[in-house]
């Protein structure tokens, strides 16, 4: 049997790492073509030498000649930039590209890719948040099928799968409600970072969990799922589920729901999305009901935390707005992350930058550099006024 040949954009982050170890476990089925890291040479270089790949991308130039030398006798092409990793996926022999690039440094590699005729893997949520009709079309035109890595719209693609003649009436996606459930403003008013950083259920990369704590995350999957599914907005609906059992769900026109459950781990949608259609014996840890004899529910709380309502606000405005929430919102995690900003100024900082860029309406990949741009220069700009 021949083995799935797989790409991995960002290959030393959380998702990277992990479809490292499904592909180990499943290595009957998968091999590495391409492992890509933005600065992390050093895990990039043993993971290398572990998995034997027919190329490597190191993004940060000045760290190319270390890479270079370390694999130079195990004939490993190795190569440097931004340019290069949105080239490598050009390249022959790969079956698969896992995008697991953090923001929106995803966009371009998964537009070369899908150019390329490579199916996707997609755990860069950003890409659809910022430019999902483009992506969208461009991947109808070249044939290219998009399979979603988050847990979420893993666990929706789930349960479509057999449903496609029968239309949906909504989705419902599932969120923890982070470290933070239930707190009010003035308890979130002092929270810290390395609260921020503690997900009681997933095991995340800093970014992604900020953004969980912030429930900005479920805010981009929402703008991911509509282009994704083919969705209105009004057929998105949010649940928090603290235990994190149910991943997601969807409801169709004859009342009835499904649901995907599973204890949270993200080797499963990887190993999903890597595999699909088939479903492959894992030793994976096991769902046991016993565990978790009840199972809860709860309304989100937009006031509280406004970051899921401002995307819900993008994604009603449309056009560059949503590129222009998740730049201002990178930013805004970073400064989070850099003791520069609390954890409540995070949306004063982006609903700002959302009142003050340019909207386009029909932006094209042009726009969307531009709106990146002004918008993270917006966004610093209100940040160092504050500070």
């Amino acid at each position: 049997m021949n083995k799935k040949k797989i790409a991995i954009l960002g290959s030393t982050g959380s998702i990277g790492t992990q479809a490292l170890e499904v592909i180990e476990e499943q290595a009957a089925h998968f091999e590495v073509s391409v492992l890509t890291a933005n600065t992390n040479s050093d895990l990039l270089i043993e993971q290398a030498k572990k998995f034997n790949p027919n190329a490597v991308v190191i993004v940060d130039k000045s760290k190319f000649a270390a890479v270079r030398d370390e694999l130079f006798d195990l004939g490993i092409k190795v190569f440097a930039g931004q340019e290069a990793l949105e080239q490598v996926v050009e390249m022959d022999g790969i079956d698969m590209v896992l995008t697991a690039l953090v923001g929106y440094s995803g966009l371009k590699p998964t537009i070369s890719a899908i150019k390329s005729r490579k199916p996707i893997a997609l755990a860069n949520k950003e890409t659809m948040v910022v430019a999902g009709e483009m992506i969208t079309k461009l991947a109808r035109a070249n044939g290219v099928n998009i399979y979603p890595v988050d847990s979420e719209h893993s666990a929706i693609f789930q349960c479509l799968e057999g449903e496609w003649e029968n239309p949906v009436e909504k989705i419902i996606l599932t969120a923890s409600g982070g470290p933070f459930r239930g707190m009010k403003r003035a308890e979130l008013e002092k929270v810290s970072k390395a609260q921020a950083l503690k997900h009681p259920n997933w095991e995340m990369g800093a970014k992604i969990t900020i953004d969980s704590a912030s429930m900005m995350n479920k805010g981009l999957e929402v703008i991911e799922a509509k282009w994704l599914f083919n969705l209105k907005r009004e057929q998105i609906e949010v649940i928090v589920h603290p235990e994190s059992i149910i991943h997601s769900m969807v409801q169709f026109e004859d009342s009835c729901i499904k649901a995907q459950m599973g204890l949270p781990d993200m080797k499963l949608p990887i190993q999903y999305a890597l595999a699909y259609p088939k479903r492959l014996k894992s030793s994976f840890k096991r769902f046991n009901f016993l565990d978790y004899p009840s199972l809860n529910f709860e309304q989100p709380d937009l006031q509280n935390f406004r970051n899921l309502q401002l995307a819900f606000d993008a994604l009603d405005k449309g056009g560059n707005m949503p590129c222009i929430l998740n730049a201002a919102n990178e930013i805004a995690v970073a400064a989070f992350l850099n003791d520069e900003i609390g954890f409540l100024q995070m949306s004063d900082v982006i609903e700002n930058t959302m009142q003050k860029a340019d909207f386009i309406a029909k932006p094209n990949i042009d726009d969307y550099q531009l709106t990146d741009d002004m918008s993270r220069k917006l966004t610093r700009e209100f940040i160092e006024k504050k500070s």
